[in-house]
């Protein structure tokens, strides 16, 4: 993720990466040249066009899209605080509304969970549908003995 430290004074610059470092998110600031010449070839180049003036790079964490949400909740209490971009998967997210709509993305582990959701829910509704005729007869066994054991006659219905 591609930050601007520019508008923030020294102190809250340091308190900024003490709470990402808590969240094992690091912060670098960057050499737009020599950064393109260490990625060349790989997708972080994409963030060429973003590399204007001082930079620096929020890595670690999981995924960047953690990275993003952390660094969008710090926004609002830094406000000098800016989004330049992020790249995920080969994907380039420009500027401020790009990271904010990472932000919003699934992590790895919350997609693998809504996948699971989505699969096994066939099979509970299955569950659900095989078994609920039986469960209805089982009740109405267990009310019929109910009456019974409290001496009640049962009528037949027509």
């Amino acid at each position: 993720l591609l930050i601007s430290l520019r508008g923030i004074n020294s102190n809250d610059t340091n308190n900024i990466r003490a709470e990402l470092r808590k969240k094992e998110i690091g912060v670098t600031v960057i050499r737009n040249k020599l950064f393109l010449k260490a990625f060349e070839g790989r997708s972080l180049t994409q963030l060429e066009p973003l590399l204007e003036g001082s930079n620096a790079v929020a890595y670690g964490a999981e995924s960047v899209v953690e990275v993003a949400r952390e660094i969008v909740a710090l926004t609002k209490a830094h406000e000098g605080l800016e989004l330049r971009g992020a790249v995920l998967d080969g994907q380039l997210f420009e500027g401020e509304e790009g990271v904010k709509a990472l932000s919003k993305y699934p992590t790895r582990d919350e997609a693998i969970a809504q996948n699971v959701a989505l699969i096994l829910t066939p099979g509970r509704n299955l569950v659900a549908a095989v078994t609920s005729p039986g469960a209805r007869i089982v009740g109405i066994v267990k009310a019929i003995e109910e009456r019974l054991e409290k001496g009640e006659e049962i009528k037949r219905s027509a």
